[in-house]
């Protein structure tokens, strides 16, 4: 594959850099401006990719699973990548995992997942996450002033969500550990995977064994014919697609209500507008700003591009949601609409019972957060605040706040 040059001569956009971190709003207006709704971008080791930044053109691409396939198998510039490639995590080969199954299968392993997720008490999943908010918040509550981010965000989701997948509470804070490890892709990350995996499957086993009101049961005990391991690589994408873009969604809403004075009374108002700060995350904030990603199938044309047979697209989410055809007057708040596309369109979208149960996490640990540190204040200039330089997920690397101390909660137990 080899980018044609662009009408304009611009060349292809390199999607790593600073730019991701400081302005990554302004950063697409430029490649929408200088290449279009479909865009030519390099990778690291200057693999070539398109990414599609406009509404349409990704609604176009995730409504049809064919023409667009999510199998990485299909892609061109395989014999190019080298076995240290450090996007691999990202975009797998032969991985038997949900995000690289196609057609009836893939519908099935879906309606797996859904069901699971979908008996999942409503009720019983908003208690548990105001538990394990509430156990954080005693933690640092005493303080005065605490990292939202490290000592907060990215220790809930998860411990909420292994709750519910049917580990042991007790097993929680080593999950947090393996999977943050993860994330960051540092000398930890192999370790972390490792521990995932060897967690996942004893969990799985032991379920077998002895059912209980679970995720992790639920999926063992279906009759859809899935293997242990695919029932386990399932399980570890949804706990590490659950976790962290969660975490980022808590940092990122928690920082519009800091920050953004038409959320100004947020904080002393209660909870009433919690909700509506979260929605405008989603359109101007998103915590995934990039997926990779789909292949062609064949050779096609996209937003005036012509896209080769195995060609490698990336959605560009966050792009589309800042869209002018879609959001004229970008600076307006939502009202609530949810028609944004973070969530991911079509067949591979992320499911809607996941994205309750993310909602729920979020929510509840903002606002439980909220509840408890009602004065909560920035503790340093809303430009000190720094992202991480990631063009897939966009995240704050600290989020430090000052309040008044207040007695834990255990304390009068």
């Amino acid at each position: 594959m080899t980018h044609p040059a662009t009408p304009s001569s611009y060349p292809p956009v390199p999607l790593s850099g600073p730019r991701f971190q400081t302005d990554p709003v302004e950063l697409y207006r430029r490649i929408r401006r200088e290449h279009g709704a479909v865009a030519p971008v390099v990778l690291d080791g200057d693999v070539p990719a398109w990414l599609v930044l406009g509404y349409r053109e990704l609604h176009q691409v995730t409504s049809d699973p064919v023409l667009f396939s999510r199998d990485s198998e299909l892609w061109n510039q395989w014999d190019a990548i080298p076995a240290d490639w450090p996007l691999l995590p990202m975009i797998g080969r032969k991985q038997p995992s949900i995000l690289y199954t196609v057609g009836e299968r893939h519908r099935e392993r879906a309606a797996v997942i859904s069901d699971a997720l979908e008996a999942v008490d409503p009720f019983a999943l908003k208690e548990r996450a105001e538990r394990f908010a509430d156990e954080l918040i005693d933690g640092l509550c005493g303080k005065g002033a605490c990292d939202i981010i490290a000592e907060y965000a990215m220790l809930l989701p998860v411990r909420v969500l292994a709750s519910i997948y049917g580990f042991a509470d007790e097993q929680g804070p080593a999950l947090v550990t393996a999977l943050n490890d993860m994330i960051n892709g540092q000398e930890g990350a192999l370790a972390g995977q490792r521990h995932l995996a060897e967690s996942m499957f004893a969990l799985l086993a032991a379920k077998a064994e002895t059912p209980g009101d679970d995720v992790a049961s639920r999926m063992v005990a279906n009759t859809a014919g899935f293997s242990v391991e695919e029932v386990a690589q399932d399980l570890m994408v949804m706990l590490a697609a659950g976790h962290q873009p969660t975490a980022d969604w808590i940092g990122n809403s928690l920082r519009l209500m800091l920050t953004d004075d038409r959320f100004a009374a947020s904080l002393s108002g209660g909870r009433h507008s919690v909700g509506e700060a979260m929605n405008e995350v989603l359109w101007e904030d998103t915590p995934t700003q990039n997926v990779a990603g789909r292949w062609a199938s064949r050779d096609t044309h996209l937003g005036g591009r012509r896209i080769g047979q195995g060609d490698l697209v990336l959605l560009g989410l966050a792009a589309a949601n800042s869209d002018p055809h879609v959001r004229a007057d970008s600076g307006a708040l939502t009202g609530g609409n949810n028609a944004h596309l973070s969530f991911g369109h079509g067949e591979h979208r992320c499911p809607f019972p996941a994205q309750e149960v993310a909602e729920t996490i979020a929510r509840t640990g903002i606002e439980v957060l909220l509840d408890r540190l009602p004065d909560v204040d920035l503790a340093v200039a809303e430009d000190g605040l720094t992202r991480r330089p990631s063009p897939w997920l966009r995240g704050l690397t600290a989020l430090p706040v000052t309040y008044t101390p207040t007695p834990a909660l255990g304390a009068f137990a």
